[in-house]
């Protein structure tokens, strides 16, 4: 069984920068996508970035595109999250999650049609002066 685990949140001042970094335990080799979400006190769960295991193509919200990067770290089975620039409107619980379902055998696996499966327990990330 896939497991997710989160790490690098903390407390940052606005204009910031927090890596956060998903280590994946018992990871398919041929799983579809592995994203990024959030969900800020009070309001609804939002995907903000994910990454095909096709082609590694990537998905950005709009409250993200240009200051949050993803991409695979440097340890096997890890998906980092940079974030740059942070605001208060950033402070949130992030996960990562996985669509572990077997990615096509030919062609690219968009990763916003993924459907995710497994979630790792979220790690804090609070920005404030």
């Amino acid at each position: 069984q896939v497991q997710l685990v989160e790490s690098g949140g903390g407390l940052v001042q606005p204009g910031g920068s927090l890596r956060l970094s998903c280590a994946a335990s018992s990871l398919p080799s041929d799983y579809r996508a592995i994203a990024w979400f959030r969900q800020a006190a009070g309001k609804e769960r939002e995907a903000i970035s994910c990454i095909s295991n096709t082609d590694d193509g990537t998905y950005y919200a709009a409250s993200v595109v240009g200051r949050f990067t993803i991409s695979r770290g440097n340890a096997d089975n890890t998906i980092d999250l940079q974030m740059d620039s942070l605001k208060s409107e950033d402070t949130a619980v992030y996960h990562c999650a996985i669509d572990t379902r077997r990615r096509p055998s030919s062609g690219t696996f968009p990763c916003r049609d993924a459907r995710y499966d497994a979630w790792g327990q979220g790690t804090q990330v609070t920005v404030a002066s």
